[in-house]
């Protein structure tokens, strides 16, 4: 496999490629672009974010420089852009997903001491427990599930749907937009039961709750009910360890009436896992975030799919970092 070539100036700004985005999020975590809406001097957002001016005036210069704020007369303001996905006054707003990155952070910083322990950052169980971590987590999904939705929808349309299970479904966005394209369409989303508020505020606000409904479960032991023609796993198997998705896929594989579909959306690695360049970070992102997950690749989606009984295997290969593995159970 050729190396990609990079010249010493490039290896510079890979190096120092966490400096623009550290700055962002410590605007996000202190929610500075909501005061920014209106001009406002540094002194004043230091007022009302409590921190200190010299250190908020030099924080803000440099939001300035990446182009997300901008100043004049010693004022500060957002662009277009940071008010409308940053600021938590406008209904686009997407801090509370980006929230989630700000928790992702602390565990990247931890990463050399995973690499020498195999072992996640030392904090993440309860992390995990807290709920404004759960709900940014939540909402960062959603965030780039509806983003994606329509493309799947269009991918998985070659046969009917009636019958739809969304394992680990989280805010339930795949399964709405499922359901808002198929008229008849009876679902289940099945997560945790902590997950299941939230996902039943999403459901809500779509209007669907006469057809959409949520199911308390673990994705890594119950069995699920059966009689689907579509058991979505999205973002699920990348969670796991090996041994995991293939128990996984085996009950999927027991959930489908004959002919039905599972349908997997995941980073997928190449055979020799040194690529594409998403795949191999997510990879680490799951090094430092679970406890045996990774990014897997083509072939071991295809063997653990085969070993739980589907006989027919397609990719669908998708814009963005992640694609489809589609397997049929038997007629």
């Amino acid at each position: 496999m050729d190396v990609p070539t990079i010249t010493v100036d490039e290896l510079a700004q890979l190096i120092r490629g966490f400096q623009p985005s550290r700055t962002i999020l410590t605007a996000i975590e202190l929610d500075v672009f909501t005061q920014l809406d209106e001009d406002l001097a540094a002194d004043q957002v230091a007022q009302r974010l409590r921190t200190d001016p010299r250190a908020t005036t030099m924080l803000l210069d440099a939001l300035v420089a990446l182009g997300l704020l901008s100043k004049q007369d010693g004022r500060y303001k957002n662009t277009p852009l940071a008010s409308r996905y940053l600021s938590d006054r406008s209904l686009e707003s997407e801090r509370q997903a980006w929230m989630h990155t700000v928790h992702l952070w602390e565990n990247w910083s931890q990463l050399t001491a995973c690499v020498r322990s195999g072992k996640p950052a030392p904090e993440l169980a309860s992390r995990y427990s807290q709920p404004e971590w759960r709900e940014a987590f939540i909402a960062a999904m959603d965030r780039n599930a509806r983003q994606r939705a329509p493309l799947v929808v269009e991918a998985l349309k070659t046969q009917p749907i009636e019958r739809l299970l969304d394992v680990g479904g989280g805010s339930a966005a795949y399964t709405i937009a499922f359901a808002q394209k198929y008229p008849h369409l009876q679902a289940e989303v099945l997560d945790r039961p902590e997950v299941l508020p939230l996902t039943q505020r999403y459901i809500e606000r779509a209007g669907l709750s006469d057809r959409v409904r949520t199911l308390a479960g673990d994705l890594t032991r119950d069995r699920f009910p059966s009689g689907y023609d579509l058991v979505l796993v999205f973002s699920i198997c990348h969670m796991l360890a090996p041994e995991q998705n293939q128990d996984l896929l085996r009950r999927c594989y027991e959930a489908l009436r004959p002919g039905g579909r599972v349908a997997i959306q995941d980073f997928i690695l190449n055979a020799d896992k040194t690529g594409p360049v998403p795949a191999a970070l997510f990879s680490l992102n799951m090094l430092v975030g679970t406890e045996r997950g990774a990014s897997y690749s083509e072939p071991e989606y295809r063997q653990w799919l085969q070993a739980a009984g589907f006989e027919r295997i397609e990719r669908i290969d998708l814009p963005g970092p992640t694609d489809l593995l589609v397997g049929f159970k038997p007629v």
